[in-house]
């Protein structure tokens, strides 16, 4: 068969990903939209495209119906389901093949044997592939803690708990089913030992229909929060080569046992003594996939549609050279329980030569409805000291406006020492969190670059103002205060210099500075649809808040009130909770759901609840009156 036209069944960075390869091999494209994405990058990169009417992932992109009415509407000839939303459905994959179209994915038999975490388990221990035993939560003692509660039927962190404490085990699995039913609609959670320090090695396999399956070498995934992976990389360092070819062994035998063709991954836990146990089997395309082309020098994606054309692989993969580093770059804050951030990015601009992907660019909206990565950055490079090196600096010195993101954090995790000495595992963040994200660079210096761009002409600006600007006069310093990170910055400036600091000049996009003998250059932006400063330099990236010099009495709010930290639904409302219920301070309340991540709602101090706003389903808007708690009083 030849495929001449394709359908992305997903959207933003992988959709935009997989059209990338489709065009280089000269197929036609086409886009699915909700409508919230009607001006998506993967619309408009996109020949064609068709409206998926609604808002919510299960009114829209996990609609298969629709789905496959749009290809044929269209005329497309074969769907790929990219990672997420339906990649890893059996029954959609079966419809897309009786509809006529190409499925770009394993056979839905693979899908079905691997889609159930625990009878993918059972499957694993019939081929040989060594396990971690399950726990009966009902009959788990102090003995089998910790244990890590895990949805049956999905992944990416959802429905996944680490229970430490028998007394919270029932509140823990009803949480986690809850979840799992939620985001699966399976409530199914088994339990199995929690690993401590244990790292998350995975490995890619590629099959084609005539028999040959092969192992692409094996990722690290260890650095996660929330059981989702933040920086990936290619090879696993410091494995032993007789454990890294057990590790290819048992994911080839793996695929076998279920007849695979096409992308897939293997995942493993490792123990801290190098044991290895089968985790899953991802029937997909992974977001991590890049280092791996990267080392193999392969395009995944294009193989994928040479293996759905029915084209056989060669008997053995290419060499790989040298090493990979990927790190996601998300909309969210971590120092803040790593809340999501929505609103609009001005400028993404990532330096160097590295590889970015990306649903993204200058002027989008970053939305509630989805996951808050922004983008992918990989680091190619011929040892791994370099790739790790290269990817810190590109991301350092990229220009990130209009959100808060975790790229300092990601900077500072590569190049933390841990990391830097190939010694990753799954507790990174358990045990580094707070110092990562503490100590927001000090933005004294940009505060002063900010008021110099500020109060400096533009270049079009008549002679007079021009020359107005720069009087090289000594009189009062002016002044200006400026928010960064929660900090208060107050700078007092000349024109022309400030103490302890010459400045070389100024304009209202850039101004250098000379800082104890050392030339620094500040780029500045101005945002025009509000107040903010975004100031980029070598010694970090800032953003700026102007302070008015009267407070905005709007801004105060009730003692005790619990406001909506970003716009969400709420998902569940604490059993029992109603007006007049007693409740103690970091009770969770009620649970909020953005961006395909739960939040838990905490009270902020012990006392008596006087009103309550939230209603499960309810969708509510950064800053809502979620609740209002009265605080106890003591005599």
């Amino acid at each position: 068969m030849t495929i001449t036209s394709l359908l992305v069944a997903n959207r933003g960075e992988i959709a935009v990903r997989v059209f990338r390869t489709a065009r280089a091999l000269g197929l036609a494209t086409v886009a699915v939209h909700s409508d919230p994405d009607e001006h998506a990058l993967h619309v408009r990169d996109a020949d064609a495209a068709v409206r998926l009417p609604g808002a919510a992932p299960a009114d829209t992109y996990l609609r298969g119906d629709l789905i496959i009415k749009a290809a044929l509407a269209a005329g497309a000839d074969a769907i790929h389901p990219g990672y997420g939303f339906l990649s890893e459905n059996a029954a959609f994959a079966r419809e897309v093949g009786a509809a006529g179209l190409t499925w770009i994915g394993p056979p839905p038999e693979a899908i079905e044997a691997m889609a159930s975490k625990t009878r993918a388990k059972e499957l694993m221990r019939a081929a040989g592939v060594p396990l971690l035993e399950p726990v009966d939560p009902a009959a788990a003692t102090a003995a089998d803690l910790p244990l890590l509660l895990k949805a049956a039927a999905g992944g990416g962190g959802r429905g996944m708990r680490v229970v430490r404490d028998l007394d919270s085990l029932e509140e823990e699995l009803a949480a986690a089913t809850a979840e799992a039913r939620s985001a699966f609609g399976d409530g199914e959670v088994f339990a199995e030992p929690y690993v401590e320090r244990g790292r998350h090695v995975e490995v890619q396999i590629l099959a084609d229909a005539h028999g040959t399956v092969w192992a692409l070498g094996t990722r690290d995934c260890s650095l996660q929060r929330r059981h989702q992976k933040v920086i990936e990389e290619a090879p696993a360092p410091g494995l032993p080569e007789s454990l890294r070819e057990s590790l290819h062994e048992a994911a080839v035998a793996a695929a076998r046992a279920v007849s695979y063709q096409g992308a897939g991954t293997v995942e493993f836990l490792v123990t801290a003594d190098g044991r290895p146990y089968f985790l899953e089997m991802n029937t997909r395309l992974q977001v991590e996939h890049p280092v791996t082309e990267a080392v193999f020098g392969l395009d995944l994606v294009a193989l994928q549609l040479r293996v759905a054309e029915g084209t056989a692989l060669p008997l053995t993969p290419p060499a790989p050279v040298g090493h990979a580093v990927e790190a996601r770059l998300y909309a969210e804050d971590p120092a803040q329980d790593w809340r999501p951030q929505t609103g609009v990015l001005h400028t993404l601009a990532v330096p160097g030569e590295v590889r970015v992907d990306t649903g993204f660019t200058d002027g989008d909206e970053v939305g509630i409805h989805y996951d808050p990565m922004l983008a992918k950055v990989v680091a190619h490079a011929p040892t791994r000291t370099e790739a790790v090196r290269v990817l810190a600096h590109a991301l350092a010195g990229a220009r990130i406006h209009g959100l808060t993101t975790n790229r300092e954090l990601l900077v500072r995790s590569l190049r933390h020492p841990e990391f830097v000495a190939g010694q990753p595992d799954t507790g990174f963040y358990e045990r580094h969190l707070a110092a990562l994200t503490g100590d927001a660079p000090d933005a004294t210096l940009s505060a002063l670059a900010a008021a110099l761009a500020e109060a400096a002409p533009a270049p079009d600006a008549p002679l007079a103002a021009r020359l107005g600007g720069w009087r090289n006069l000594r009189s009062q310093p002016r002044t200006r205060r400026y928010t960064a990170a929660g900090t208060e910055y107050e700078v007092a400036y000349h024109p022309v210099d400030h103490p302890g600091v010459r400045v070389l000049s100024a304009a209202p996009d850039r101004v250098t500075l000379e800082v104890d003998g050392i030339r620094r250059l500040f780029h500045v932006k101005h945002n025009s649809n509000n107040s903010e400063l975004y100031v980029d330099s070598a010694l970090g990236a800032h953003t700026l808040t102007p302070v008015p010099r009267f407070a905005d009495p709007r801004a105060r709010t009730e003692p005790g009130s619990l406001l909506a930290p970003m716009p969400g639904t709420v998902v569940r409302v604490a059993e029992g909770l109603a007006p007049g219920v007693p409740v103690t301070a970091g009770q969770p309340l009620l649970w909020l759901e953005a961006m395909k991540m739960e939040h838990r709602i905490l009270a902020p101090a012990s006392g008596t609840l006087t009103a309550l706003h939230a209603t499960t389903g309810r969708q509510v808007e950064f800053g809502a009156l979620l609740a209002v708690v009265q605080e106890e009083t003591t005599s």
